[in-house]
């Protein structure tokens, strides 16, 4: 592995990030132009001593997840992220040129702007690329990894806990709701392992979405309200808004609530509390840990 160039790229990243993109505040004592290495280990959820190691040009050589996420928190290109995989020696991960595997820029230049509600980027098949921290404060951290494990979509018919984020009587829409999405995203990406495999296990480990899917209801999920159980604030009803992008591969979500409404004091309280109820280690990257009823995810 190549030590100095990995340590040199990694510092040259560092400093081109401001910390306003990342969703951090900024201060008069800020002495360097970019973000601080303890920053870069928080949004990565790494400890600071390890990265300090990697910039230093020691350490071990950091593993393949190590280096996606930190490929994310320092707002890499996807040829960057490909040269700081180069660098480390360790081989592209077999979804590294897919558009889902890495928050597309121009959906990441967006959240980073929605500091005031809750926001993240997601797949077609509903894994958490990004998000902002009132989305963790709302829906909780995401959790690791892409594939099954990793969709909000997928646990919703395998995982009865994964309900919990919605009050049980909702639950049948949300049931029709996913199935009518992936109903689309199957048919507009026909013959893609990653859907198909997707679909194969919903089918055989629920029999609720079998037959839903037996009903062919096709409808892409776009902006619907939704009411969401928090741990603190009781049930918030919410609007949910869904762009594209260009490619139909991601999404950025959105939960807004017209003023007046309970939904838009229950947000400006979340604003207040924040992540308070949430355990340390769940940054706006969804790499914290997802444990315990207030670890929830969408």
């Amino acid at each position: 592995m190549n030590h100095s160039e990995l340590a040199a790229f990694l510092k040259s990243r560092r400093d081109r990030v401001r910390p306003a993109d990342a969703g951090l505040p900024t201060g008069p004592r800020r002495r360097v132009p970019g973000l601080r290495r303890e920053e870069v280990a928080q949004l990565a959820g790494l400890s600071a001593d390890y990265y300090t190691e990697l910039e230093r040009g020691r350490g071990a050589q950091p593993s393949g997840q190590v280096l996606a996420a930190l490929a994310r928190a320092l707002r890499l290109s996807g040829d960057e992220r490909d040269h700081l995989f180069h660098l480390a020696e360790r081989p592209l991960p077999a979804a590294a040129h897919g558009p889902a595997a890495h928050p597309q820029p121009a959906l990441l230049g967006l959240l980073d702007r929605l500091t005031t509600t809750p926001a993240r980027i997601i797949t077609d098949l509903h894994e958490t690329l990004a998000q902002n921290a009132l989305a963790v404060a709302l829906l909780g951290p995401a959790p690791l990894g892409r594939g099954l494990d990793g969709s909000f979509a997928y646990r919703w018919f395998t995982d009865p806990a994964a309900r919990a984020l919605h009050p049980a009587e909702d639950h049948p829409h949300h049931s029709r709701v996913f199935a009518a999405d992936l109903q689309a995203v199957a048919a507009r990406r026909a013959r893609d392992a990653d859907v198909t495999r997707m679909v194969a296990a919903l089918r055989r480990h629920s029999e609720e979405f079998a037959a839903l899917w037996e009903q062919r209801d096709v409808a892409l999920r776009r902006t619907e309200r939704k009411r969401i159980v928090h741990p603190s604030l009781g049930v918030i009803e919410l609007d949910c808004h869904n762009l594209f992008s260009e490619d139909g591969r991601q999404r950025l979500l959105w939960f807004s609530a017209p003023p007046g409404t309970e939904g838009a004091a229950q947000l400006e309280l979340l604003s207040v509390i924040g992540t308070q109820d949430l355990a340390p280690g769940g940054d706006r990257l969804g790499t914290g840990p997802a444990d315990g009823p207030a670890h929830r995810h969408r």
